[in-house]
């Protein structure tokens, strides 16, 4: 009985849990339902999305780099790896590009004379999926600024929403795998990489149970890679998803 009520308990607040939905909303209204329903893929810390070795930290750095970019379907955006410590500037000219659509539809109008830069810590490549998470969230950033209206919530939940927005890319997993990272204890454990996580690795993995609603996946398909902590609560936050909040799926479905 007790479980029982806790089940009936919803995970989420119901206002937290529709702004999830609003920003779902939002980005297909923005960022091209065509790729998201065609081409968006969930993005697994595997070597099937991520093949190829690397010969020197840079190098790997910007093969991940690469990937996370053709995933978002930004590979037509003047987008730029800068290597570590680098100080990133705002562009000084203005930077082109066509953000109706992206991935294999999307075509840069023309060279830009300016370029998006992103940069990162050497230390973020011992943990793959850190980096990766801090690549999509910064292409989120940059997306989410060429939106034509603003994100519900406005300004000041703007790095929330682009973790949101980095989930509706595909790189969920990332997210919710990172967004909590214990210390190693004794004489042997190293420094830690930490990634700078807005939403709890719980609340990201209801963003990624939307996600893989939307797109229809196997439940197996996610949770053969995301950890084991919060494999339950995702199996929740899909159940809480279909029967708590179907209308909102079937609002977001007619834009897919």
């Amino acid at each position: 009985m007790f479980l029982d009520l806790l089940e009936r308990r919803p995970l989420l607040e119901e206002t937290y849990a529709n702004w999830m939905f609003d920003i779902y909303a939002w980005a297909l209204r923005n960022f091209d339902p065509v790729m998201f329903r065609e081409e968006t893929l969930l993005v697994t810390p595997s070597n099937q999305h991520f093949p190829g070795r690397a010969s020197s930290p840079d190098e790997m750095a910007n093969l991940i780099f690469d990937r996370v970019v053709a995933y978002a379907g930004m590979e037509h955006w003047p987008l730029k790896l800068m290597p570590p410590d680098s100080c990133v500037l705002q562009p000084a000219a203005e930077v082109r590009v066509a953000t109706g659509v992206r991935g294999a539809r999307a075509m840069a109008v023309e060279p830009s004379p300016a370029s998006l830069t992103v940069s990162y810590e050497p230390g973020y490549l011992n943990n793959p999926e850190a980096i990766i998470a801090m690549f999509a969230h910064t292409l989120a950033h940059y997306l989410g600024k060429s939106a034509t209206e603003p994100p519900p919530g406005g300004g000041e939940s703007w790095p929330q929403t682009t973790e949101i927005l980095a989930v509706f890319l595909g790189f969920g997993l990332m997210f919710a795998n990172t967004a909590l990272v214990l210390p190693r204890g004794g004489c042997c454990g190293g420094p830690v990489v930490r990634r700078q996580a807005y939403v709890t690795q719980h609340d990201i993995t209801y963003a990624l149970a939307i996600f893989s609603t939307l797109k229809g996946l196997p439940q197996k398909q996610v949770l053969q890679h995301l950890k084991k902590s919060l494999r339950g609560h995702f199996k929740r936050a899909s159940r809480e998803i279909q029967s708590r909040y179907a209308n909102r799926l079937q609002e977001l479905e007619q834009y897919c």
